[in-house]
């Protein structure tokens, strides 16, 4: 039985419903304009189901009818559930880039929590920058929250091979570059990849943000793993109701559920799952929303002590898939697995330590979740990197390149815009060598706008057919979870905004040591300060709207791209509209 702690006129929707005065008559009309009577919300928490389905994203497609679950399980547990739709951000379709609306949903989340009367709230997202930019509005609203998974979609298949969103899209499409596959089977490969609805189903962005809102405690145990398809996700979707009703009334704030050890559970997590490079900004913006201090080097010391232990694409093998971890055991066999490597008595949306909900989760195949004696990486999935190149940090995933590159020096090819970089590198002319280091500029938070992902620069047409399939890239671009190869990524400062890759010039001489975590550029101080003296800045990308205010307020990478004025240390979150 749920110990409560909150009495019926100690619910936040109270105010709206409980007093005897005209505007409480109002609201209570309007909620009978609706054909639902006094019975329905009074003593009961008021839920709202915040529902990013749309019919223009994908991995979002069966929320419409997972909402009917949701209300099923919170009707059980006496609660009155109400669906408010959000704006819907996927990474399939939103141009340039789906990031720059994250803040968006942010505060559209903070806002409509904060306007209405609702108690606690249920966060359906999954696709990238859902899970991020809906438990960031949460976190800065305040009231009880529990996030629910859209989960992964089915495996892909092509002529009895198995196919994973992205990873394969990139591998197909340099061999049809290369000439070494036909039309048909591109066309097969099309077909073929995505067989359902949900989320990617390699470890890209979207599952490796859900497996961190699972590991930072927002999520039921297990949550996380099943996928879209699968019944059982059904039956969580019905239980992510019955749940957030007993957390209202057991007072369960986001601000007792994500503290530090939380953070660093989080941030454990995401390199033993061999994470997107994207984790690094959101997890950065939750953090700071949740006032937890977390900065890069934080991220880069778990690397180096988190060994990668799911051996799933695009950094493990490519036999298995987001279902075969499922299968498996799931994340809460993956969490046991690292032992006391997580804070196992870090509270969950469960009310109940960590611990409660891992402990003896069993393996049932141990070449997918690795023990730590036999991990797929010695390390974790990031690294981060700083020189005169990058002297707030850029980012790597050391696992998903050739170990060759994790020592490098050679010539830039240097390009400004990605129209540029296109028609180059599909010149079979090029004057390009496996030792060439590429750089797309201007990508990044203001100069994308919005850092798309395009940091996982595509192969010179001209290496491809000598059968070269990776090279040293440099970007201040993101890029898709779902990628790989020797990307340096989330270059900071921007060189939109002056950084030093803005200096760059094609023929400078880069090098890398990943071990000592450094990327510079051979070029000496009287050279670079004469060519900072000749930058000029570029014309701003926006004169007005949406884009105005992102330019004006965005952070650099290495500070997760929130906006200043929306983090925890800018000042206190508004408090309690009035109501009169």
């Amino acid at each position: 039985m749920t110990e409560t702690k909150k009495t019926a006129d100690q619910l936040r929707s109270a105010r709206w419903f409980a007093p005897d005065d005209l505007r409480s008559f109002g609201h209570r009309s309007r909620m009978m304009q609706m054909g639902l009577g006094p019975e329905d919300w009074e003593g009961r928490p008021v839920i709202g189901i915040l529902n990013t389905w749309s019919e223009m994203n994908p991995c979002h497609l069966h929320f419409r009818d997972r909402a009917e679950d949701v209300k099923k399980g919170i009707a059980q547990a006496g609660g009155l559930g109400l669906e408010i739709p959000t704006i819907s951000i996927d990474e399939s379709f939103t141009k340039p880039t789906s990031m720059l609306y994250r803040n968006m949903i942010a505060m559209e989340t903070e806002e409509t929590i904060r306007s209405h009367p609702l108690d606690g709230v249920v966060l359906m997202g999954g696709c990238d920058k859902s899970t991020p930019g809906l438990t960031m509005g949460a976190i800065s609203a305040g009231v009880p929250f529990i996030f629910l998974p859209a989960g992964p979609m089915l495996r892909g298949n092509y002529a009895g091979r198995a196919l994973g969103s992205g990873s394969d899209a990139w591998k197909f499409w340099d061999e049809r570059r290369a000439g070494t596959i036909s039309a048909e089977e591109w066309v097969g490969v099309e077909g073929g990849i995505a067989r359902s609805y949900g989320h990617c189903m390699t470890m890209g962005t979207a599952s490796t943000m859900t497996a961190i809102a699972e590991a930072m405690g927002l999520t039921l145990p297990g949550a996380t793993s099943i996928p879209a398809a699968d019944a059982g996700h059904k039956r969580m979707s019905a239980s992510c109701g019955r749940r957030i009703v007993d957390m209202v009334w057991e007072d369960l704030t986001p601000d007792k559920i994500i503290t530090p050890a939380a953070v660093q559970n989080a941030a454990t997590v995401a390199m033993a799952t061999g994470c997107s490079t994207n984790a690094v900004v959101h997890l950065l913006a939750m953090a700071r929303r949740a006032g937890v201090a977390l900065e890069l080097n934080d991220l880069d010391a778990l690397g180096r002590t988190t060994p990668l232990i799911a051996n799933i694409r695009p950094l493990g093998s490519s036999e298995y898939l987001m279902e075969d971890f499922y299968f498996a055991g799931g994340l809460r066999a993956l969490m046991d697995q690292l032992g006391d490597k997580l804070d196992r008595s870090a509270i969950t949306c469960t009310g109940k330590p960590l611990e409660e909900g891992i402990a003896g989760a069993p393996v049932y195949n141990d070449d997918v979740i690795r023990p730590l004696s036999n991990p797929v990486y010695k390390e974790g999935s990031l690294a981060v990197l700083k020189g005169n190149l990058c002297p707030n940090g850029a980012v790597i995933k050391p696992a998903a390149c050739d170990p060759k590159f994790h020592h490098h020096e050679g010539p830039a090819l240097v390009f400004d815009s990605y129209p540029e970089m296109k028609a180059a590198i599909d010149d079979e002319n090029l004057d390009v060598t496996p030792d060439h280091v590429l750089v797309l500029r201007n990508a990044g938070p203001q100069g994308g706008p919005g850092m798309p992902e395009w940091g996982m620069l595509p192969m010179p047409k001209a290496l491809l057919k000598q059968g070269h399939r990776d090279m040293l890239r440099i970007s201040d671009a993101r890029m898709s979870g779902t990628s790989y190869g020797a990307c340096i990524l989330h270059v900071a400062p921007e060189s939109f905004v002056g950084g030093p890759l803005a200096l760059l010039k094609t023929g400078d001489i880069v090098r890398m040591d990943l071990e000592a975590r450094t990327l510079d550029m051979l070029v000496d101080e009287d050279e670079l300060a004469a060519r900072r003296a000749a930058w000029k800045a570029p014309e701003p990308r926006f004169e007005r709207g949406w884009g105005y205010m992102f330019q004006r307020h965005v952070g650099q990478a290495d500070q997760g791209c929130d906006f200043d004025y929306l983090t925890a240390a800018f000042g206190q979150a508004a408090g309690e509209p009035d109501i009169f």
